[in-house]
């Protein structure tokens, strides 16, 4: 295994102006990603530091919240909240003692609960920050010039490049920290405890998963597909299980930060859209583990190879937002001739189109739903992301360009 270092997150500038405007901030996002290592590495010396998977603590914290929070004075960082929800009275009537900024910092890594306690205790206090794994820009150790990412006709181009193979190697590897400094065998070991700690820890608490291996199924057949257009039913069949469970499970991917949803674009004055959301997981590395792509070399080569390339894209364009502390609005269109464009993202009125294709040998026909999708509403710059290794104009407002370029 090399050697650890620890690299500068994107939210690093964000998280510190917050702290310094605001009493109370949550960092929320799935196990591992780097949470706790994050605020531990910005924080100022004296901030306290209590995680609620230690029984001891939990158990104070919700039988003696007052005493908890006398003992644990702020400044303090409270890690996997979720677990002690008791607190958040006794947090909001701390906050409103004192005009202190920056009194609290928390991590959260499932939304369930979660959010409906956070939102009904602290309203009003508490900004919320949504986290993923390791953005390609942190990988780089180029975090802090990491910008929300738009489609323009001069991308910053600052990532190292990489060719075919070893992008698909990133790809199948992941981004989870601790997994970007292993080899093939530790990579597994890894995900081999990631799934079960999981399953152990955030499902089980969350709903009452009776049947395991039928839980363990199901996530390997959800990871097949991911890039695509959600289909319960088939799911459903294929797990043998019923689709209000598919929903109910789905609905726990999404909590943990397991998986997006990216809904379709939709307008009513045309009913030929689809209406069906596609189901992305944000991380590729868990998504290659659980579908069982042993290889970054099989995966490449393998039918998956477009899906994968999909959601690889969308994730990191997800993470460009999060880490700055934004939340976008994006969408897919399709109509019923098949016309697609795999991202929208609209931003000031203005919808930015975008084609992911995994080739390297970009067209313009690549981008014809463009002009269609343009009768609909109004659309500023687009760009086709895929696997070309120069910039490549496709139409005065277009340009294909790698993922490095994003």
């Amino acid at each position: 295994m090399t050697e650890k270092k620890y690299l500068t997150r994107t939210l690093t500038s964000d998280l510190l102006r917050i702290s310094n405007n605001d009493k109370v901030l949550l960092i929320n996002g799935p196990r591992q990603i780097g949470k706790t290592t994050f605020l531990q590495h910005i924080a100022e010396s004296g901030r306290k530091y209590v995680t609620f998977d230690n029984k001891t603590d939990l158990q104070f914290a919700k039988t003696d919240s007052k005493g908890f929070l006398e003992t644990f004075a702020p400044p303090v960082i409270f890690d996997e909240i979720q677990y002690a929800p008791e607190l958040f009275p006794c947090i909001k009537m701390l906050v409103d003692s004192s005009d202190a900024r920056g009194q609290i910092w928390m991590t959260g890594s499932q939304q369930y609960n979660m959010m409906e306690n956070v939102t009904e205790s602290l309203a009003g206090r508490v900004i919320i920050i949504d986290m993923l794994g390791l953005s390609l820009y942190e990988r780089d150790g180029l975090g802090e010039k990491q910008k929300a990412f738009l489609p323009s006709g001069n991308p910053q181009a600052i990532l190292k490049k990489r060719n075919i193979p070893e992008t698909f190697k990133l790809i199948w590897q992941g981004a989870f920290p601790d997994v970007i400094y292993r080899d093939e065998k530790s990579r597994k070991d890894f995900y081999d405890s990631y799934v079960r700690t999981y399953i152990e820890r955030d499902v089980s608490k969350i709903i009452n998963v009776s049947n395991e291996v039928a839980f363990i199924t199901f996530l390997k057949i959800a990871a097949a597909r991911t890039g695509q257009e959600l289909n319960i039913a088939n799911i459903a069949k294929d797990v043998g299980i019923s689709q209000p469970t598919v929903k109910n499970w789905l609905s726990v991917l999404r909590a943990s930060g397991i998986i997006y949803f990216l809904q379709p674009y939709f307008k009513n004055i045309t009913k030929r859209l689809i209406k069906s959301a596609k189901m992305y997981f944000l991380d590729t590395g868990l998504a290659a583990y659980l579908a069982g792509w042993t290889t970054s070399e099989a995966l490449e080569t393998g039918i998956s190879a477009g899906a994968f390339f999909e959601t690889f894209v969308v994730s990191e364009i997800l993470k460009s937002y999060y880490h700055n502390g934004e939340t976008p609005q994006l969408y897919f269109f399709r109509d019923d001739k098949k016309h697609e464009i795999d991202l929208l993202i609209y931003k000031d009125g203005m919808f930015f189109p975008i084609e992911i294709k995994k080739h390297a040998s970009p067209t313009r026909s690549d981008i014809s739903a463009f002009e269609i999708f343009s009768k609909l509403e109004k659309v500023s710059y687009g760009c086709e992301i895929c696997l070309t290794p120069n910039l490549q104009p496709l139409t005065p407002n277009v340009v294909a360009h790698s993922i490095w370029d994003i």
